[in-house]
C-alpha cells in the first residue's frame, strides 16, 4: 500500500497484488444483475472509437459535476464536453490508455454497469492492436458519486512500461483542462479554441500489475463553497477567491475559466474582502492569510474552426480520436 498526497486535487493509494484491498476494490460485474450490465456493441467491435454514456448520478471530477462521459476503446474515459479528435490529450480518466483494439478478438468486450451510486467501465480481454501476441488485458475504472475513482487490474500480461506508444499514447491517471476561446482578428467569425491542461495525476506505471488497484480520493476544491465567507477563509491548499458577479468560489483554474475572466473576477478577487450583507448581523469583513501558491504547469493544445461548426455534432462514434494527439507527440 503506497499513498501519494502530492496531487493537489486527489490523494492516490496504490495497492499491490498481495494486498486484500485490491481484491475488495475490484467490482465483479459478472455477479451483477444482468439487465444492468451493458455490453457496448460498437465499442466491443471497433478500433479507436468512443461513445457517450449517461450517468444516473452527478459525478464530481476536479470539483465539476458530470452527468455524461465518453468511453473510448483505448482504455480510458474522456470527461470533456466537446468531443474532438484529441480525446487522448487532456480531460481523461485512464486506468490504462493504450492502443487497444477490441475488434481483433471475439472475446473482447467493453462493458459498463451503473447502479445509481457508481459507474463501472470494464475493458475485457482486450488486445493491443500492434502487438496481439502479448495477450489480453482486463481492467476497469469505477466512478463513485462521492468523487472517488478506482482503477482495478485483473489481467496485465506485460509490464505497462513496455507497451509501445508509437501509435497511441500510453497513460495511467487523470487530467483536466479548461478551454479558452479567442476571436481571431484577421478572420471574421473564426474563433480559436485553446485547451489548457491545468492539472494531471500521473500514476506509476511500474505498479500496474495483475491484481493491483489504485484508489483516488478527491481533495476539497474552491468550487465546493457557495458563499463568500467560507470561500475566502478556506484553508484547503488553494487560493480561493469569491466572484460576486458569478456568485462563485474559484482558484481561477477550473473548467469555468472563460466565465471567470470574462466577468472580471480576477480583478475583484484581489481585495479578498466580502461585502457586508445588510440583512445579516454585523460581522467583520473577512480577509485571508496568503496561501502558498500551487504551481500549475500548462500544456496548450489549439484547434481552430469556423464559428459555424462551433456546435459539434454529438453523434458518435467519433472519427479516429488520436490522429492529432499523435502528431503533437502528446507533449503539447
Amino acid at each position: 500500500f503506497q499513498e501519494d498526497t502530492d496531487h493537489n486535487y486527489y490523494t492516490s493509494r496504490t495497492y499491490g497484488p498481495y494486498d486484500s484491498t485490491s481484491r475488495d476494490l475490484w467490482v465483479n460485474i459478472d455477479q451483477m444483475e444482468k439487465d444492468k450490465v451493458k455490453i457496448h456493441g460498437i465499442l466491443s467491435n471497433t478500433h479507436r472509437q468512443a461513445a457517450r454514456v449517461n450517468l444516473s448520478f452527478d459525478f464530481p471530477f476536479y470539483g465539476h459535476f458530470l452527468r455524461e462521459i465518453t468511453v473510448a476503446t483505448g482504455g480510458f474515459i474522456y470527461t470533456g464536453e466537446v468531443v474532438h479528435r484529441m480525446l487522448t490529450a487532456t480531460q481523461y480518466i485512464a486506468p490504462l490508455m493504450a492502443n487497444f483494439d477490441p475488434s481483433v478478438s471475439r472475446n473482447s468486450t467493453v462493458r459498463y454497469f451503473d447502479n445509481g451510486t457508481a459507474l463501472v467501465v470494464q475493458w475485457d480481454h482486450v488486445h493491443l492492436q500492434d502487438n496481439y501476441n502479448l495477450g489480453s488485458f482486463t481492467f476497469q475504472a469505477t466512478l463513485l458519486n462521492d468523487g472517488r475513482i478506482i482503477f482495478g487490474y485483473k489481467e496485465i500480461p506485460v509490464a505497462v512500461t513496455q507497451i509501445s506508444s508509437t501509435n497511441h499514447p500510453v497513460k495511467v491517471g487523470l487530467s483536466d483542462a479548461f478551454v479558452v476561446v479567442h476571436r481571431i482578428q484577421q478572420i471574421p467569425n473564426v474563433r480559436r479554441r485553446t485547451i489548457y491542461e491545468y492539472h494531471r495525476v500521473e500514476l506509476q506505471m511500474s505498479k500496474i500489475t495483475n491484481l493491483s488497484a489504485v484508489e483516488m480520493i478527491p481533495l476539497p476544491t474552491c468550487l465546493q463553497f457557495t458563499s463568500c465567507g467560507p470561500c475566502v477563509t478556506a484553508q484547503i491548499g488553494f487560493n480561493c477567491s469569491w466572484c460576486s458577479k458569478l456568485q462563485r468560489c474559484s482558484s481561477g483554474f477550473d473548467r469555468h475559466r472563460q466565465d471567470w475572466v470574462d466577468s472580471g473576477c480576477p480583478e475583484e478577487s484581489k481585495d479578498k474582502i466580502c461585502e457586508k450583507n445588510t440583512d445579516t448581523t454585523e460581522t467583520p469583513p473577512y480577509s485571508t492569510t496568503a496561501l502558498l501558491p500551487t504551481t500549475t504547469k500548462f500544456r496548450v493544445l489549439t484547434t481552430t474552426r469556423g464559428s459555424t461548426s462551433s456546435h459539434l455534432p454529438t453523434s458518435l462514434p467519433t472519427e479516429d480520436d488520436t490522429k492529432i494527439a499523435l502528431h503533437l507527440k502528446d507533449n503539447g
